[in-house]
């Protein structure tokens, strides 16, 4: 395992791959900003960085600068940032659940978010006083109450959860489902059931504004709860035996939880399998020590999230695939490899 090589290593090689990391996070968002319809070079990348950035005068054309800043780098920011957010609460999630299918697709809290954010967008609801992020964020809390109380009459055992889960996660996508059709026209359905499936075509700077600092107090508060997110891998008994306050824990963590799914669905819409995936990738790489395992499981979303955008541009010519059907084009087989070891180890 990566992860007992590294163990034996030390901290410099945790060191060495954080920046290894990075390097890579860095790269893939050039790539992003510097691949599509019009190919930039890197350096150009660069020079219209400068210029916004740093006041420089490097001689560009006005279409290269606002290629770079005003569409593609405010797009690969929203990505890296909504792929970390949503890597985060899938840990989180695992670790609270003892469950690792346990993610906010799979929870359902996507789906409520979904169906709160069209609800502002095609019903109107809250007159306008309703941002589509509030509205993201009731719809997940909604799901996440509901969730809880299925829960509770079923038992409350992981397992129960995911079902009841899967159940909400129906249910609301019926809900979806049927404001669309029932209220929409031809055009407002078109739009939403393509941002459904995950879109970041209308991203810009005020979404970057709003995505990032929602990710950076996710990882902090989650960072903060570390202690507490490697006793809860060992049961809600283990963790109180330790002077945990289980019930708090609990309510801040799927807290932060819905407001980072929340927050990323009503920009980019429902996205599956990332909050799934990364953290046992991570956990596979560095081990299941929640202090390493969170901030690496952030950095794997970002790469992961900003390099499935770039295939989502590229794999069709002269067509955008809604970056959800690539992560459930990787993440589907992977949910299969899960499944399968979840049941061997049963």
């Amino acid at each position: 395992m990566i992860g007992a090589v590294l163990k034996q290593q030390g901290w410099w090689a945790y060191f060495a791959l954080a920046i290894a990391a990075f390097a890579l996070l860095a790269l893939v968002i050039s790539l992003a900003v510097s691949i599509g319809e019009i190919s930039i070079p890197l350096e150009t990348t660069a020079k219209a960085v400068s210029n916004r950035l740093f006041g420089t005068a490097f001689e560009l054309s006005r279409i290269q600068q606002g290629i770079v800043w005003d569409y593609r780098l405010s797009r690969a920011l929203v990505a890296a940032s909504a792929g970390a957010s949503l890597a985060l609460s899938g840990a989180i999630l695992q670790a609270l659940l003892r469950n690792p299918l346990a993610e906010p697709y799979v929870l359902g809290i996507s789906a409520g978010a979904s169906t709160g954010a069209v609800g502002v967008m095609i019903l109107g609801l809250g007159y306008g006083a309703l941002t589509l992020s509030g509205g993201a964020f009731i719809g997940a809390a909604i799901a996440f109450v509901l969730i809880a109380l299925l829960a509770a009459g079923a038992g409350g055992t992981s397992e129960r959860i995911i079902l009841c889960g899967v159940a909400v996660s129906q249910l609301f996508n019926a809900l979806t489902s049927y404001i669309v059709t029932t209220s929409a026209n031809a055009e407002q359905a078109r739009g939403v059931m393509f941002w459904l499936l995950g879109s970041l075509s209308g991203v810009r700077w005020p979404d970057v504004y709003l995505v990032i600092p929602v990710t950076l107090l996710g990882l902090v508060i989650s960072v903060l709860h570390v202690r507490a997110l490697d006793a809860f891998v060992f049961g809600t008994d283990a963790a109180a035996s330790l002077g945990i306050s289980v019930r708090r824990v609990q309510i801040v963590l799927l807290g932060t939880t819905a407001l980072m799914t929340a927050t990323v669905v009503s920009i980019v819409g429902a996205i599956g399998f990332v909050g799934l995936v990364i953290p046992h990738a991570a956990r596979f790489m560095i081990g299941p020590g929640h202090i390493r395992l969170l901030p690496a499981t952030a950095v794997g979303g970002a790469i992961f999230m900003v390099g499935a955008d770039i295939i989502s541009r590229i794999i069709i010519p002269q067509q955008i695939l809604p970056i959800g059907v690539v992560t459930a084009l990787f993440g589907a087989p992977a949910f299969a490899v899960i499944l399968y070891r979840a049941r061997r180890t049963a």
